[in-house]
């Protein structure tokens, strides 16, 4: 059946200025990470990627590893664009990254000016595209100069391969000394993706925030839901197929008794303000202005509406914010902090 996207896709989303950029970005971004793969039933990825288009949000995440397996997400991706979002090309912010592993030997992973060019043009090659709207460096590498990382991707605005270029993970200091080197090269970074949620709040204390803020470079968090512990799903133990249960990215050591007891805590603070408790959760991730886009994923079209339900509630009272902060604290979940990243 032939996909047309709906008239009134751009009446509900809000959409903010990225930076200092011209760019605006919609509220909620759609990543494709997990859940979008060959071994995911393609048709309910596309009704959900439809869904996603005609409510208003036309930035769609990639990178080079999503899956799986890796690359799979973007195969997928790219046949959605040639078969139903071809129309729609240049509504459309697509993103992709480069930096964990994606092939044997030395030059398959990190942030090498061989292997993230080499990444960028298979990405391309999958997704069917001249160019992608953001690149990114998907990850810090400490045993790369950073003049060489920033320099690749600088080499890839000005080969036409990307029109803007991003960070992913990169830590405050590592931020501002690439921040620095781009300014030089004339190729200022755009955006930077951290994690961030009401469980994993590092990127207030390590001071990114004030320091993207400094360099006038947007914000888009990933992981609001803190892989779907702010969910109900958790609040009476561990369901099949959960990312939990299938020892995914989520431990069953996230899933702590201080956890649990906080996420509870929020959910009930959720229930009076008439949110589900993910609702709140992306709501709370996007109360800073710093902040230019919360990322988000889903597994069905059901799952994607309740978070994009967040929508008709986005403002906290100050009584609100004061009860969220007694139980919105660091739960260990940070598997991209600077400890984990090797």
């Amino acid at each position: 059946m032939h996909y047309q996207a709906s008239n009134t896709r751009y009446k509900h989303m809000p959409y903010r200025l990225c930076g200092q950029s011209g760019l605006k970005l919609p509220a909620i971004s759609f990543g494709l990470w997990q859940n979008f793969g060959a071994q995911n039933d393609e048709q309910i990825c596309r009704d959900i990627c439809h869904r996603v288009f005609d409510s208003g949000i036309t930035h769609f995440d990639l990178a080079n590893n999503y899956g799986p397996p890796p690359g799979s997400a973007e195969s997928f991706f790219g046949q959605l664009l040639k078969t139903d979002f071809a129309a729609y090309r240049d509504e459309l912010i697509i993103s992709t990254k480069a930096g964990y592993r994606m092939w044997p030997g030395p030059y398959g992973e990190w942030g090498s000016r061989k292997y993230l060019m080499a990444s960028l043009d298979q990405s391309l090659k999958r997704m069917g595209l001249d160019y992608v709207d953001i690149f990114y460096s998907h990850r810090f590498d400490p045993n790369t100069p950073l003049e060489e990382t920033m320099g690749a991707l600088d080499s890839i605005v000005r080969q036409g391969k990307a029109l803007y270029i991003g960070l992913s993970s990169y830590t405050a200091s590592e931020t501002h000394k690439a921040a620095k080197i781009l300014n030089e090269l004339g190729t200022p970074c755009l955006i930077h993706q951290p994690s961030y949620s009401m469980l994993n709040r590092w990127i207030e204390a390590d001071g990114l925030l004030d320091t993207l803020e400094e360099h006038g470079i947007g914000t888009i968090v990933f992981s609001p839901l803190a892989q779907g512990l702010l969910t109900d799903k958790y609040l009476c133990g561990i369901p099949e197929n959960s990312r939990a249960a299938l020892k995914q990215s989520l431990k069953e050591s996230h899933l702590s008794q201080e956890n649990l007891e906080r996420i509870r805590s929020l959910n009930e603070i959720a229930k009076q303000r008439g949110q589900s408790l993910a609702q709140m959760a992306i709501a709370w991730a996007l109360r800073d202005t710093r902040i230019t886009s919360a990322l988000i994923g889903a597994r069905s079209v059901e799952q994607f509406q309740n978070s994009y339900e967040c929508l008709k509630q986005m403002d906290f009272d100050p009584q609100e914010l004061l009860e969220i902060e007694k139980y919105a604290q660091d739960g260990g979940i940070n598997i991209w902090s600077l400890a984990a990243r090797s």
